[in-house]
């Protein structure tokens, strides 16, 4: 069975002014024959939200995010596109960014038979919280191992909400290709550096159980959403 081709909806429509139809270019249109689309929305006011595969990414550097998250906003009058974009390591995370650019949850979810199924019910609930409060974190790291014997995703969090007992967080994703199944974990941690070094041993295969996230001491409610940063891979990883 072959995945569905990428339709964008953009026939007739141009990009907005010279600098979108740039920007489109290098972040869309050069690798869209190795985009898969894994779940989408189309807005009746124009806008539409995609989640996104790169199959690229996997002859690139290694560890990146291989899921994109895309934002069109349509003129429907003018003809005109603009648009913005995330390359993030978790289909989750990827939902979370266009939910808070206004795409209803429930119209966002993976279509039947694109990634992995949860494994089990932890999985699920914490997929679901992320997509839900996603704009509580930033993203510090992530690297994204899709050796078949060893498909692992870590991601390194920094909470956003002040007297956080467990300021970074460490979710863990792992794939079983025989069953098709994914399982999805959370720790945390007081530093950086325990993230970083846990990461490390949990992509060679020796890592400790990851330690329980802290209660929140006081959160303050966040109004903003931040970008996440550029992901960076551990020092020594190659594939």
């Amino acid at each position: 069975m072959h995945p569905p081709a990428l339709d964008l909806r953009l026939d007739g429509f141009e990009a907005a002014d010279e600098q979108t139809r740039e920007a489109f270019r290098r972040a869309i249109e050069i690798e869209q024959s190795e985009l898969t689309p894994l779940a989408e929305h189309h807005a009746p006011d124009g806008a539409s939200y995609h989640v996104l595969h790169n199959g690229a990414v996997t002859w690139g550097t290694p560890g990146e995010p291989q899921l994109v998250a895309l934002h069109l906003q349509r003129d429907l009058e003018a003809k005109t596109f603009r648009f913005a974009h995330a390359r993030l390591p978790l289909p989750a995370m990827a939902q979370s960014w266009l939910i808070h650019r206004g795409c209803p949850p429930k119209e966002i979810s993976l279509a039947p038979g694109m990634g992995t199924a949860p494994a089990d019910e932890t999985t699920r609930a914490l997929e679901h919280r992320l997509m839900s409060d996603g704009d509580h974190f930033a993203l510090l790291h992530s690297y994204t191992d899709d050796n078949p014997d060893n498909a692992v995703t870590v991601v390194v969090l920094r909470s956003l909400d002040v007297g956080s007992l467990s300021p970074f967080r460490v979710l863990h994703e792992a794939v079983d290709t025989g069953a098709w199944t994914h399982t999805l974990r959370e720790g945390g941690f007081a530093t950086y550096a325990e993230t970083l070094q846990w990461c490390e041993d949990a992509l060679s295969g020796e890592a400790p159980p990851l330690p329980p996230v802290q209660p929140t001491a006081r959160s303050v409610p966040r109004s903003d959403y931040s970008l996440p940063a550029p992901a960076q891979r551990p020092a020594g990883r190659s594939r």
